[in-house]
């Protein structure tokens, strides 16, 4: 089932995040920007884990998350510990969401707000792993420019 793919690749690029994060040599860097690049990695990270809270753990798995988008922008300084965690805590949750989903439901219509065309479920959540690991390229390409 593409449910089964969906879940490894989302974890395989999650766990990447992960040692994104945790190779910055000076944890200060991961908040910083330059120039025309507004958004740190630490902002990316926090972004990444509020997206597929909200649209895979709210959405799909009903958990009742709450997101707070302005926040995984404007939060600063948080210990990379704490962004650790909190991705650990995002896999489990795709994990759980994505695992009672059936094909079916997959291919079931959906949209993100009532402005915009709908989409499969499947086609949103491939979606979002395309965002996931745009984010995670940028991270990645952020921490060799200041590294």
């Amino acid at each position: 089932m593409i449910s089964d793919t969906l879940i490894k690749l989302f974890t395989r690029d999650l766990n990447k995040l992960k040692v994104e994060i945790k190779r910055y040599k000076n944890e200060e860097n991961l908040w910083i920007t330059k120039e025309q690049i507004s958004n740190s990695a630490g902002n990316l990270a926090l972004h990444l884990v509020g997206n597929l809270n909200h649209f895979i753990g709210a959405e799909f798995g009903e958990t009742g998350y709450i997101r707070q988008r302005d926040l995984e922008f404007s939060s600063k300084h948080i210990d990379s510990e704490v962004i650790l965690n909190q991705i650990d805590d995002t896999i489990i949750v795709i994990q759980k969401s994505l695992s009672g989903l059936s094909d079916k439901e997959l291919q079931m219509e959906y949209r993100r707000n009532p402005f915009e065309e709908f989409m499969t479920a499947e086609f949103f959540l491939i979606h979002l792993l395309t965002h996931l690991s745009y984010h995670l390229g940028q991270i990645n390409y952020h921490r060799r420019l200041l590294e």
